[in-house]
Protein backbone atom coordinates (compact mmCIF):
# COMPACT_ATOMS: atom_id res chain seq x y z
CA UNK A 1 0.00 0.00 0.00
CA UNK A 2 3.17 2.35 1.08
CA UNK A 3 4.53 3.26 -2.42
CA UNK A 4 7.16 6.00 -3.13
CA UNK A 5 6.69 8.90 -5.77
CA UNK A 6 4.01 6.77 -7.57
CA UNK A 7 1.39 9.61 -7.38
CA UNK A 8 -0.10 9.52 -10.55
CA UNK A 9 -1.38 6.04 -9.79
CA UNK A 10 -2.60 6.93 -6.61
CA UNK A 11 -3.97 10.02 -8.45
CA UNK A 12 -5.73 7.90 -11.32
CA UNK A 13 -7.34 5.62 -8.75
CA UNK A 14 -8.90 8.69 -6.30
CA UNK A 15 -10.51 10.04 -9.20
CA UNK A 16 -12.21 6.70 -10.30
CA UNK A 17 -12.97 5.37 -7.02
CA UNK A 18 -13.60 8.01 -4.35
CA UNK A 19 -17.30 9.49 -4.23
CA UNK A 20 -17.35 13.46 -4.59
CA UNK A 21 -18.11 15.34 -1.27
CA UNK A 22 -20.19 17.99 0.16
CA UNK A 23 -19.74 21.30 0.95
CA UNK A 24 -21.05 23.87 3.61
CA UNK A 25 -20.36 22.29 7.32
CA UNK A 26 -18.84 19.26 6.03
CA UNK A 27 -16.02 20.55 4.65
CA UNK A 28 -14.36 18.77 1.56
CA UNK A 29 -15.28 20.13 -1.43
CA UNK A 30 -16.74 18.11 -4.35
CA UNK A 31 -14.04 16.74 -6.16
CA UNK A 32 -14.36 18.33 -9.54
CA UNK A 33 -11.89 20.89 -8.97
CA UNK A 34 -8.91 18.90 -10.94
CA UNK A 35 -6.52 17.88 -7.91
CA UNK A 36 -3.00 19.28 -8.56
CA UNK A 37 -0.42 16.78 -9.70
CA UNK A 38 2.91 16.58 -7.78
CA UNK A 39 5.75 19.25 -8.53
CA UNK A 40 8.10 18.14 -11.16
CA UNK A 41 9.96 21.31 -11.55
CA UNK A 42 11.54 21.21 -8.21
CA UNK A 43 15.17 21.86 -6.89
CA UNK A 44 17.24 19.35 -6.19
CA UNK A 45 17.10 20.40 -2.91
CA UNK A 46 13.41 20.45 -2.07
CA UNK A 47 13.05 17.10 -3.84
CA UNK A 48 16.32 15.83 -1.74
CA UNK A 49 15.13 11.70 -0.62
CA UNK A 50 13.38 12.16 3.19
CA UNK A 51 13.53 8.99 3.75
CA UNK A 52 12.06 9.12 7.55
CA UNK A 53 9.11 11.56 6.34
CA UNK A 54 5.73 10.20 6.19
CA UNK A 55 2.84 11.95 4.62
CA UNK A 56 -0.43 10.05 5.55
CA UNK A 57 -3.45 11.19 4.48
CA UNK A 58 -7.47 9.98 4.29
CA UNK A 59 -9.35 11.59 1.23
CA UNK A 60 -13.33 11.32 0.78
CA UNK A 61 -12.94 13.04 -2.56
CA UNK A 62 -9.79 13.40 -3.59
CA UNK A 63 -9.19 16.57 -2.44
CA UNK A 64 -7.15 16.22 0.38
CA UNK A 65 -4.96 13.39 -1.76
CA UNK A 66 -3.98 16.08 -4.49
CA UNK A 67 -2.75 18.34 -1.54
CA UNK A 68 -0.98 15.35 -0.31
CA UNK A 69 0.14 13.64 -3.23
CA UNK A 70 1.88 17.81 -3.69
CA UNK A 71 3.70 17.66 -0.38
CA UNK A 72 5.21 13.90 -1.07
CA UNK A 73 6.45 14.95 -4.10
CA UNK A 74 7.99 17.88 -3.35
CA UNK A 75 9.44 16.83 -0.50
CA UNK A 76 10.58 12.91 -2.12
CA UNK A 77 8.81 11.64 1.16
CA UNK A 78 6.52 8.58 1.74
CA UNK A 79 3.11 8.51 1.01
CA UNK A 80 0.32 6.60 2.81
CA UNK A 81 -3.42 6.49 2.59
CA UNK A 82 -5.89 6.49 5.14
CA UNK A 83 -8.52 3.96 4.01
CA UNK A 84 -11.73 3.27 5.77
CA UNK A 85 -12.82 -0.23 5.65
CA UNK A 86 -16.54 0.59 4.47
CA UNK A 87 -15.68 3.35 1.68
CA UNK A 88 -17.53 6.75 2.18
CA UNK A 89 -20.94 7.15 -0.62
CA UNK A 90 -22.46 10.17 -1.99
CA UNK A 91 -25.47 9.32 0.68
CA UNK A 92 -22.50 8.68 3.56
CA UNK A 93 -21.44 12.39 2.50
CA UNK A 94 -24.87 14.21 3.21
CA UNK A 95 -23.88 16.79 5.55
CA UNK A 96 -27.96 17.97 5.08
CA UNK A 97 -29.05 14.13 6.04
CA UNK A 98 -28.86 13.87 9.67
CA UNK A 99 -29.54 9.73 9.30
CA UNK A 100 -26.23 10.20 6.66
CA UNK A 101 -23.39 7.56 7.71
CA UNK A 102 -21.09 10.55 8.31
CA UNK A 103 -24.23 12.26 10.70
CA UNK A 104 -24.81 9.41 12.31
CA UNK A 105 -20.98 8.91 13.25
CA UNK A 106 -20.29 12.67 14.11
CA UNK A 107 -23.41 11.91 16.82
CA UNK A 108 -21.94 9.11 18.24
CA UNK A 109 -18.62 10.45 18.23
CA UNK A 110 -17.54 6.84 16.24
CA UNK A 111 -13.89 5.98 15.25
CA UNK A 112 -14.63 3.84 11.79
CA UNK A 113 -12.80 0.93 10.55
CA UNK A 114 -9.82 1.42 8.74
CA UNK A 115 -8.76 -1.30 6.07
CA UNK A 116 -5.38 -0.74 7.59
CA UNK A 117 -4.64 1.15 10.54
CA UNK A 118 -0.71 0.95 10.59
CA UNK A 119 1.46 2.17 7.63
CA UNK A 120 4.49 0.09 6.55
CA UNK A 121 7.43 0.82 8.30
CA UNK A 122 5.86 3.06 10.74
CA UNK A 123 8.40 2.54 13.44
CA UNK A 124 11.03 4.35 11.28
CA UNK A 125 9.63 7.80 10.09
CA UNK A 126 10.54 10.07 12.51
CA UNK A 127 7.96 12.93 10.70
CA UNK A 128 4.19 13.06 9.90
CA UNK A 129 2.93 14.88 7.81
CA UNK A 130 -0.66 14.22 8.14
CA UNK A 131 -3.80 15.35 6.13
CA UNK A 132 -7.09 15.41 6.01
CA UNK A 133 -10.55 17.32 4.94
CA UNK A 134 -12.19 19.26 7.76
CA UNK A 135 -16.32 17.57 8.77
CA UNK A 136 -17.71 20.41 10.80
CA UNK A 137 -15.01 22.48 11.94
CA UNK A 138 -12.83 18.49 13.00
CA UNK A 139 -10.83 16.00 11.19
CA UNK A 140 -12.70 13.50 9.16
CA UNK A 141 -13.92 10.63 11.32
CA UNK A 142 -11.45 7.78 10.54
CA UNK A 143 -8.06 10.21 11.96
CA UNK A 144 -9.90 9.18 14.82
CA UNK A 145 -8.90 5.43 14.27
CA UNK A 146 -5.73 6.63 12.54
CA UNK A 147 -4.24 8.66 15.94
CA UNK A 148 -5.81 6.34 18.36
CA UNK A 149 -4.30 2.89 16.97
CA UNK A 150 -0.88 4.42 16.41
CA UNK A 151 2.08 5.09 18.54
CA UNK A 152 3.63 9.06 17.77
CA UNK A 153 6.39 8.71 20.29
CA UNK A 154 9.04 10.44 19.55
CA UNK A 155 7.64 11.48 16.10
CA UNK A 156 6.92 15.20 14.76
CA UNK A 157 3.82 15.49 13.57
CA UNK A 158 2.56 18.09 11.03
CA UNK A 159 -1.47 18.55 10.54
CA UNK A 160 -2.75 19.97 7.36
CA UNK A 161 -6.28 20.15 6.05
CA UNK A 162 -8.42 20.78 2.94
CA UNK A 163 -11.95 22.91 3.10
CA UNK A 164 -14.22 25.16 1.04
CA UNK A 165 -14.02 27.97 4.04
CA UNK A 166 -13.30 26.60 7.09
CA UNK A 167 -8.96 26.90 8.85
CA UNK A 168 -7.80 24.15 10.60
CA UNK A 169 -9.46 25.32 13.72
CA UNK A 170 -8.20 22.94 16.74
CA UNK A 171 -8.36 19.65 14.78
CA UNK A 172 -5.00 19.29 15.01
CA UNK A 173 -5.50 19.91 18.53
CA UNK A 174 -8.11 17.53 19.10
CA UNK A 175 -5.75 14.55 17.26
CA UNK A 176 -2.83 15.56 19.37
CA UNK A 177 -5.32 14.79 22.39
CA UNK A 178 -6.25 11.98 21.43
CA UNK A 179 -2.61 10.64 20.45
CA UNK A 180 -0.77 11.34 23.88
CA UNK A 181 2.13 11.30 22.33
CA UNK A 182 4.38 12.92 19.70
CA UNK A 183 5.42 16.29 19.37
CA UNK A 184 2.45 18.03 17.37
CA UNK A 185 3.47 21.56 15.36
CA UNK A 186 1.17 24.11 14.05
CA UNK A 187 -0.76 23.02 11.08
CA UNK A 188 -2.37 24.22 7.92
CA UNK A 189 -5.68 24.43 5.87
CA UNK A 190 -5.69 24.29 1.65
CA UNK A 191 -8.20 24.73 -0.62
CA UNK A 192 -9.01 21.84 -2.93
CA UNK A 193 -6.63 22.52 -5.96
CA UNK A 194 -3.84 24.43 -3.93
CA UNK A 195 -0.80 21.39 -4.55
CA UNK A 196 1.39 24.04 -5.42
CA UNK A 197 1.28 26.47 -2.20
CA UNK A 198 1.03 23.37 -0.26
CA UNK A 199 3.94 21.74 -1.80
CA UNK A 200 6.00 25.53 -1.03
CA UNK A 201 4.47 25.33 3.14
CA UNK A 202 5.82 21.82 3.10
CA UNK A 203 9.40 22.55 1.98
CA UNK A 204 8.62 25.80 4.29
CA UNK A 205 8.48 23.44 7.20
CA UNK A 206 12.79 22.32 6.88
CA UNK A 207 11.90 18.44 6.89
Amino acid sequence: MLTRRNFLAIAAAAAIGLPAGCAGEKDEAPAAVPAAEPVEDASAADAAPAGNVLVAYFSATGNTAGVAEAIAGRLGADVWEIEAAQPYTDADLNYNDDSSRTSVERADGTNPELAQVTPDGWANYDTVLLGYPIWWGEAAWPLRTFVAGNDFAGKTVVPFCTSASSGIGRSGELLAEAAGAGDWLEGERFSSGSGDEAAEWAVGLGL
